[in-house]
């Protein structure tokens, strides 16, 4: 079990998480694109990677809400499990990317890894590049992005890119400034997204464990696509945003 008060709270730039009536609010701003702002609650931070927390089978319950809906938000945000692919603890060096979890983005992310999904917005995600199907298809990279530019070898061929990086991925259609209960049933086999009990995804994979718990709120935007390489920024926002958290509960 885990809860709002046993959480690891880190924060940089114009990041900064307060006590609420509900629970804990992570907030940003304002923000410029010459500084890094996170707000963030985590589990692993003085963990390597092996030692990370959690496994299947579990479900996380997070009932939360944001400041703003969805055409307002800046940067990311989001809660679930990773890996800390980039390295950013003391103990890790930087890995290919293992996630599953609520996640949003605004533009100009546009983080394209599933077919027929947009970039941007608010999704239920999952994610394992660590595989070997990967490992095998990466070499290709170099001619197969040219080739993802044409419309109809995009949709007839990167279905294989995607399965072979573990991504299942479905919008999630909701007013985000509301009070929703989110849920991830992880399993060994597959995984399950609920809204307010309503399934949004339901995934025949999931990312290999153990992996460490996550919740932020940041300025960062990030353009990934089967047919570009990666480019990363930070965004500016006028206001201040967050993400509230009202209750976390994980359990088997």
């Amino acid at each position: 079990m885990r809860n709002l008060n046993n959480l690891h709270p880190h924060w940089v730039g114009a990041g900064q998480i307060t006590l609420t009536v509900a629970g804990q609010r992570l907030a940003n701003g304002p923000t410029s694109i010459a500084q890094y702002t996170n707000a963030q609650l985590d589990d692993y931070q003085a963990l390597a990677r092996p030692q990370f927390l959690w496994r299947p089978p579990l479900t996380l319950t997070v009932r939360a809400r944001f400041s703003h809906g969805r055409d307002a938000m800046c940067g990311t945000a989001g809660f679930g499990f990773w890996n800390d692919p980039f390295g950013m603890g003391k103990l890790r060096r930087p890995t290919l990317p293992r996630a599953l979890w609520f996640f949003f983005s605004a533009p100009p992310s546009n983080i394209v890894l599933a077919l027929n999904v947009p970039g941007a917005g608010w999704k239920a995600a999952t994610m394992d590049a660590w595989r070997w199907p990967f490992l095998a298809l990466a070499p290709t990279a170099p001619i197969a992005m040219p080739l993802m530019r044409i419309p109809w070898l995009y949709r007839c061929l990167w279905p294989i890119g995607q399965r072979a990086i573990g991504v299942q991925e479905a919008q999630v259609v909701c007013d985000l400034t509301h009070w929703h209960t989110y849920v991830i049933e992880w399993g060994v086999e597959g995984a399950r997204f609920l809204v307010d009990g309503e399934s949004v995804l339901v995934c025949d994979q999931s990312p290999r464990a153990p992996l460490g718990l996550v919740i932020w709120k940041d300025n960062q935007a990030l353009a990934l696509t089967p047919w570009s390489l990666p480019r990363h920024q930070l965004v500016a926002c006028d206001a201040t945003q967050w993400l509230e958290i009202a209750e976390l509960r994980i359990g088997t």
